[in-house]
């Protein structure tokens, strides 16, 4: 069971955070980033032997800016690692374990002492009260039954941020139904589900009646934002977060971007190199932990492409710094022969101005090589005759990634369902390429 107490501690003193001036928040930041790198180096053999192979130690990182001393870490090379990632000061039997979808086909487990896993639980808080969820709001969220709160007995006399869990995995007519009854003022899940239910709850005509909607999990473009919206007449915020750090940034009422956990993470933008790039520039992001002890994450490549904000205040108030968007996860963005590279959003984008866009109900992007394209589409009812179909999908895919018929191969197939992965996410774009270096 989770410490009700410690949990609300936390969020106290997170809220507090998020209005520092900037020098004390990059003070703080340093003074952490000093702290966790010396404890990896005494107690995490992983880090231990990094530092060593690289002549480096825990005093040449002193600052933010020294981390670029200390190349970025990989999903596979922790893996490979597994039973030197964990600090010596713990038994692994005794943390918490969390793992990752395994999109990828690579899971990765991360270990918690119970105080850091509730530190998450207040971290995850304080995203969805910039969002505007207020204490004794009704709370649903459509999540793997394994995200279940461990909620205690006080947290539930008190019915104060009391999350009531929907399964992901039920269908959405059974989701609609579940949330109909639960009447929620907020209404929280994978976006891809949140879209599913808005789809559903306009064809049934119910009423429900959420003042905001927290979605996350995965991409969304701005026109199923949109619907979400319109279906629900309530605001949609998008939260970007990842298993390994919980919630990394987060879409205040403003939404002037996302705001940076940057008072429990150190988030970098970086080139295939692992440079820093500017402010406005596509880099893949990279993540340092500056709470998580049990197993330290240091320059973890979270898998994902984004771009930081030019920004440096938003109207709400909040000091923590911005980045515009998180633009597409490695393992789906698009790569052509010419060598460009295109982001699902602009995938996403572009399927909008398809001649037959509204008989569309879910469709997959699947790129099986470069040049060859697998679409899987479910179909709204329609009279449009399929080969005809097929034939302006396919010309309209190849003018949208501006290449001819000889460059790129399309193989278009009717479903009756798209299927979720085992994590209940829905992928609109899926990439099977392996080995191709992604430069941004």
């Amino acid at each position: 069971m989770y410490n009700y107490f410690r949990i609300m501690y936390y969020l106290r003193s997170l809220l507090r955070h998020a209005y520092w001036s900037r020098d004390r928040l990059e003070g703080y930041q340093n003074r952490k980033v000093r702290e966790i790198v010396t404890y990896a180096y005494d107690h995490v053999p992983f880090y231990h032997e990094k530092f060593k192979q690289l002549g480096l130690k825990p005093d040449d990182i002193r600052r933010v800016e020294d981390l670029n001393k200390f190349p970025v870490v990989g999903r596979e090379e922790l893996q490979k690692n597994a039973d030197k990632t964990i600090s010596d000061e713990f038994d692994a039997g005794d943390l918490t374990v969390d793992s990752t979808s395994g999109s990828t086909g690579q899971p990765l487990c991360t270990y918690l002492t119970g105080k850091e896993d509730e530190f998450r639980k207040a971290k995850l808080l304080r995203a969805n009260i910039g969002c505007g969820q207020k204490p004794r709001d009704r709370w649903a969220v459509i999540a793997p039954p394994r995200h279940q709160s461990k909620m205690g007995r006080i947290q539930r006399l008190l019915g104060i941020y009391v999350p009531i869990t929907v399964s992901v995995f039920d269908d959405a007519d059974m989701q609609v139904s579940a949330i109909e009854k639960i009447k929620p003022d907020v209404l929280e899940g994978y976006s891809s589900s949140l879209l599913l239910m808005a789809k559903e709850k306009e064809k049934r005509g119910v009423e429900i009646g959420p003042r905001i909607i927290i979605g996350g999990a995965e991409l969304i473009d701005d026109h199923d934002q949109l619907f979400i919206e319109k279906a629900f007449d309530a605001p949609f915020y998008d939260q970007y977060s990842s298993v390994e750090f919980d919630a990394l940034a987060w879409q205040c009422q403003e939404k002037n971007g996302y705001h940076i956990e940057a008072d429990t993470i150190v988030m970098q933008f970086v080139d295939e190199d692992g440079e820093e790039v500017v402010p406005g520039e596509e880099g893949q992001i990279v993540c340092t932990s500056l709470f998580n002890y049990a197993m330290p994450l240091i320059r973890y490549a979270v898998g994902d492409i984004g771009i930081l904000s030019g920004e440096t205040k938003c109207p709400c108030g909040r000091t923590l710094p911005l980045m515009k968007v998180m633009t597409g996860r490695k393992d789906s963005i698009i790569v052509l022969r010419d060598g460009r590279f295109l982001s699902p959003l602009v995938i996403g984008d572009g399927m909008m101005f398809f001649k037959y866009f509204d008989y569309i109900d879910q469709y997959r992007v699947i790129q099986k090589k470069i040049g060859f394209f697998k679409i899987l589409v479910k179909k709204k009812d329609s009279e449009v005759d399929d080969s005809v179909f097929e034939a302006e999908f396919a010309a309209h895919f190849r003018r949208l990634l501006k290449v001819d018929e000889s460059e790129v191969a399309v193989e278009l197939e009717f479903v009756d369902e798209i299927p979720v992965d085992h994590s209940g996410k829905i992928r609109k774009i899926i990439s099977e390429l392996k080995g191709h270096k992604l430069s941004v």
